[in-house]
């Protein structure tokens, strides 16, 4: 049998809690984190209960809507850095590529629109030089809106990323963005042995089940390293597909608000704890930042 990534040849798993994100809200969980203070505080809270990367989207304080201001990720990022060198933190770029297309003319952006030239959707990346940086592939309907990555602006946005010393996550959404992964290899644009993401349970991209998950590992180069994770009521029952499957782990409140069936997640902490509970039970040996930092070849910054 082939044995599918690193983690699992060696019963070792890191996992990534996502803090925020772009979607979820203090009326879905009024635990959610806000402020770059918060924020900051619930990434030192998830490494003290065995995360070892930390996923980081910001808000505006005052709006609480998602944000592309360097300063506000600056602020967490010295946050942390203050109380922890080794975690290891991972910067979206997810913002900058979404089109809504207005009612009376579809030509003519909507006001979701918030379309930004690659240059841009890494200001913070290049200011800050992060460990890691999310880079989307898809180019998928999401909502009432269409997300739109092209291969240029993916390209440009990743020489850029790498050039910075800023390390990839490539995130897929969908089977075309691993034809995409795996063009980008052979253009050279990213390395043989990248660092992975399968995102399931966005409407219209990889459903959330067992099988979707080992259909798209087995569709990854022999080389990646690799995380599965899923949103909603599949978060949790994803880390365990993911720790068998060969791949490493996620969890948060961007993904999800519930911490069990009926009771909402106290804090990011909380949900970290119970994942890594869940990977110990399966026998795995749950890395901690700086072990982490070492198999992903991640120079202190």
């Amino acid at each position: 049998m082939q044995i599918y990534g690193s983690a699992i040849a060696m019963n070792r798993v890191f996992l990534t809690c996502a803090i925020v994100g772009n979607f979820t809200t203090r009326d879905q969980n009024e635990n959610l984190p806000i402020t770059p203070e918060e924020i900051a505080n619930d990434c030192l809270e998830a490494e003290a209960e065995g995360a070892a990367i930390v996923h980081i989207h910001v808000r505006d304080t005052e709006t609480e809507q998602p944000s592309m201001e360097v300063g506000l990720y600056r602020e967490v990022v010295e946050r942390i850095r203050e109380k922890s060198t080794d975690l290891i933190i991972n910067l979206t770029t997810g913002n900058g590529g979404r089109y809504h297309p207005s009612d009376d003319d579809p030509a003519i952006a909507g006001p979701r629109t918030n379309l930004l030239r690659p240059e841009l959707r890494v200001e913070h990346v290049l200011a800050l030089k992060p460990d890691i940086a999310t880079l989307d592939l898809n180019t998928m309907l999401f909502g009432g809106e269409a997300v739109i990555n092209t291969v240029q602006s993916i390209s440009t946005m990743a020489n850029l990323m790498q050039k910075a010393g800023v390390r990839p996550e490539i995130e897929l959404f969908d089977s075309g963005d691993i034809a995409i992964l795996h063009h980008l290899i052979k253009q050279g644009v990213l390395p043989v042995d990248p660092l992975c993401s399968i995102v399931m349970g966005v409407n219209f991209g990889f459903r959330p089940s067992p099988e979707t998950l080992l259909y798209a590992r087995d569709q990854l180069p022999k080389d990646a390293t690799w995380t599965g994770f899923a949103t909603g009521k599949w978060a949790f029952p994803m880390v365990v597909q993911s720790a068998i499957a060969g791949g490493n782990v996620r969890i948060g409140m961007e993904d999800a608000t519930f911490l069990n069936r009926g009771m909402k997640a106290p804090s990011n902490a909380a949900m970290v704890t119970k994942a890594v509970r869940m990977a110990r039970d399966l026998g795995a040996e749950v890395l901690s930042a700086a072990n982490t930092r070492e198999l992903l070849n991640l120079p202190m910054k």
